[in-house]
């Protein structure tokens, strides 16, 4: 295990090296440019999030697809994985993580578009689509995308499913003593009892619990701000510095480098918001929506509230915890958040317990759904069922097990899954650059397709 564990790292730390980064940032400044900065049209997509366009072909609404997607992306990473790039790569890692978020939102847009522009439907009526569907359809290039639903598959089960149940179950059992049996059980029939719904009961759960989950979680960084108040200034100034200069952030940081600080940022970015990973796009598919545009700028409203807001808030609190409590152990992740959510009075440990539990929770929902279809791209839909039988037993198999490894794997994961699908956005950029004239510049939004 030990040797599997540095061969991760390294294989890890290969996929994320500089042309892993220059690859991904430079997608999103490219889009960015060739979009006429579609960040500018944020507040009117919120709007549209919130639009019914029920008479649009699809199988769930707007905002149930942005649920979905939302709940997928809204989880430990925006937690322990925030913290654990401040271990990794010292206060520095917060701005690039950021950064990654607001250009990030680009490259969102783009995935949501071409998602709706080669969506098929299915032989039951129900709509199909995501990267696969681009790299296939878009470019011409089969083999392309079946790599892609591989990579999709298994990391369904990684980042998706084994970590979100693992660290539900560790929680509960350092919070509460309750066994990981008994928390692998429960997680596993909760989730069978949603995901055998498809997607129409997958969206409806995701509808109503991320909008809860996330204000509750807004809120209590909030509060910590509050708590910290003095703090919070020198922190985001912290963190600015040690972006480009790691020395800036002293004490346990001071072996990190720019580097570091850019390579944690910007891997534990894209774990956050998976803007670039492809991931979003094959639940934006489903989207009852008129026009590709539309959902492509509802699915950009995604990387701004899971990144640009609520990794953001993480940063601050986590940043300014450590300044304003210099005895708090920042060399791991979990306790470092532990200990900034501890101060507040009383409910801190149940507030960030419950904010982990319903985070990771929402995460497999979302996951399990992108696995499906990834399956159902390479083998069909007869074998779904086989697929959620076995996503349900490494649910249950990630809460009792030991998955030290796991975040590593995740890492190579998404890496994997990123590159084909950054691949299709690069190649069918002309394609996104149309659709975005013909019914966004052209005051357009409205009409179908």
């Amino acid at each position: 295990m030990e040797q599997l564990n540095d061969w991760l790292i390294e294989f890890s730390n290969m996929l994320w090296g500089w042309p892993m980064m220059i690859l991904l940032i430079g997608t999103h400044l490219y889009l960015t440019v060739i979009l006429r900065f579609p960040q500018r049209w944020i507040f009117k997509a919120i709007r549209l999030s919130v639009t019914r366009d029920a008479q649009s072909k699809g199988d769930v609404s707007q905002f149930g697809s942005l649920a979905t997607a939302l709940a997928a992306t809204i989880g430990t990473g925006n937690i322990i994985g925030v913290a654990t790039a401040v271990t990794l790569g010292g206060p520095g890692a917060i701005f690039w993580c950021w950064l990654t978020g607001v250009f990030g939102i680009s490259t969102k847009y783009a995935e949501g578009l071409l998602a709706i522009k080669y969506r098929q439907k299915t032989p039951s009526g129900k709509m199909i689509g995501g990267p696969m569907y681009a790299l296939e359809k878009g470019m011409g290039v089969k083999w392309l995308a079946v790599v892609f639903a591989v990579f999709t598959v298994i990391a369904s089960f990684g980042i998706g499913c084994t970590v979100q149940a693992n660290a539900m179950a560790t929680l509960t059992h350092d919070a509460y003593e309750v066994s990981p049996y008994i928390t692998g059980a429960v997680i596993t029939l909760l989730i069978g009892a949603v995901i055998f719904g498809g997607v129409k009961s997958i969206a409806r759960v995701c509808s109503l619990l991320v909008p809860f989950m996330s204000l509750f979680y807004v809120a209590s960084c909030i509060y910590i701000i509050g708590v910290n108040a003095e703090y919070v200034w020198p922190a985001i100034r912290l963190i600015v510095k040690a972006a480009f200069s790691p020395e800036a952030a002293g004490g346990g940081f001071a072996g990190t480098t720019v580097m570091m600080a850019a390579r944690y940022g910007i891997a534990r970015g894209l774990f956050s918001n998976e803007s670039g990973l492809g991931s979003a796009p094959i639940v934006a598919a489903a989207a009852q929506t008129r026009n590709p545009v539309r959902q492509a700028l509802v699915s950009s409203t995604g990387t701004f509230w899971d990144t640009v807001v609520i990794c953001a808030l993480t940063g601050v609190v986590i940043v300014s915890s450590v300044l304003a409590y210099p005895d708090i152990d920042y060399y791991n992740g979990t306790i470092l958040t532990k200990a900034a959510f501890s101060k507040i009075p009383y409910v801190g440990t149940p507030l960030l317990t419950f904010g982990l539990f319903t985070f990771a929770f929402s995460t497999i929902l979302g996951w399990s759904y992108y696995g499906e279809k990834a399956v159902e791209y390479l083998k069909g839909h007869g074998w779904v069922t086989a697929y959620r039988v076995a996503f349900l037993l490494a649910v249950f198999v990630g809460s009792i097990v030991n998955l030290s490894l796991v975040w590593h794997f995740a890492d190579c994961m998404n890496a994997l899954m990123a590159i084909p699908n950054l691949i299709s956005l690069l190649a069918l950029s002309g394609v996104i650059v149309h659709e975005t004239r013909k019914y966004l510049w052209r005051g357009r939004l409205d009409k179908e397709m």
